[in-house]
Parts: structure tokens; sequence; C-alpha cells
């Protein structure tokens, strides 16, 4: 952080619960060159990273659904997001993170994944840089269910789709979660599958 147009004043921190979520205080040079004070609440929950696994021969790909308190509480009806596996790094390099991440949600033992891109999210209040990969699977990497951890309480089932109807489902609102419909995306415009 060595940006002379803004000085930090003060952290406050407001929770540690779950993550970390501080009260920042800080002036800011205006393109004027003059100075205001702002206040924002930031939440630090970690770096993290996800990955679209795609089949080039059957034109398919895994998805994940698990219920996300945070989107049934903001309109999303049921609470179940359809996802591309995705989790946060926990103190591991994020290709790290996409193969275990990978093994435990979907079950696929991956050893070669391709970085595409980092992305803020939400850069407004989360501090979170999302690391996205891509990832070719086959049925040999089969190596179990997935369906994530149980001392983490997961809860999540494993979609195999065809890559066509995935990609619809962005169009119909069936997928709404931004890293998937990014992945999906990329996956179109660079013919993956």
């Amino acid at each position: 952080m060595n940006n002379p147009k803004i000085k930090i004043q003060k952290t406050e921190l407001l929770s540690d619960n779950w993550y970390i979520l501080n009260k920042v205080t800080f002036d800011y040079q205006k393109k004027d060159d003059s100075w205001i004070t702002q206040k924002r609440e930031v939440y630090d929950r970690g770096n993290g990273a996800a990955i679209l696994l795609y089949n080039t021969k059957q034109k398919t790909v895994i998805l994940t659904r698990q219920f996300r308190l945070p989107t049934y509480l903001n309109g999303n009806k049921s609470g179940m997001m359809i996802e591309v596996c995705a989790g946060l790094l926990d103190e591991d390099h994020p290709e790290q993170c996409v193969i275990r991440e990978t093994e435990e949600e979907t079950g696929y033992r991956l050893t070669k994944v391709a970085k595409i891109m980092e992305t803020y999210m939400s850069p407004g209040a989360v501090t979170e840089i999302l690391y996205l990969f891509v990832g070719e699977y086959d049925e040999s990497m089969k190596v179990s269910d997935g369906g994530g951890v149980a001392h983490e309480e997961e809860n999540i089932d494993v979609m195999e789709m065809n890559y066509d109807e995935a990609y619809a489902m962005i169009e119909s609102g069936e997928i709404i979660d931004a890293k998937t419909i990014m992945l999906l995306q990329y996956a179109k415009i660079k013919n993956l599958v």
C-alpha cells in the first residue's frame, strides 16, 4: 500500500466471528488535490480460487450445487446456487487450492490446471482476489463421489452436464453466480468444449 493519495488513519475491528470485518477511516486526495476523509467497512475473508472442469470429447462440464445463505437472505428463494468448484486458499497457492477443492467437492483428482485470470468480485466492500482456472477432466480421474468435506459441514451436489445446457442456464437465470458465468463465457470464447 504505497499510494500517496491514500492515508489510512484508523482501522477498527468490528467482527472476527467468521472472517474479519474492519471499519477503516482514511484520507483520500481528490483530482482537484483537496483531501476528504471517508469511512468504509471492509470484509476480509481471504483470497480464493475457482475452476471450470470441462471434457472436450464429451462436451460436458462439472458444476456444483449448494445452499448459500447470503443469496437466500437477498432474494434467492431456495438459496441453492449452481457454481463452479471453488474455495478459499487457506495458505495454499491458488493452483494447489483448486486441485484440492476439485477433489473434495467433485471427486476428480486433477494434475494439470490453467490459470486464466484474477478478479475482485465485489471491490467496494470485500478484499478477496479470486483466481480463476480451467481444467480438463475425464472419467479416469474420478477417485470419489465428492460432495465436500464432512468436518466443514459441506453438502454439495455434483452436476455433470452438457456444456450448451450449462451455458443456456445463464440466460434462463438458473446460473446467477458471477465466477461461474465468467468461466462458462471464457469456455465459449476459447471454444474449450
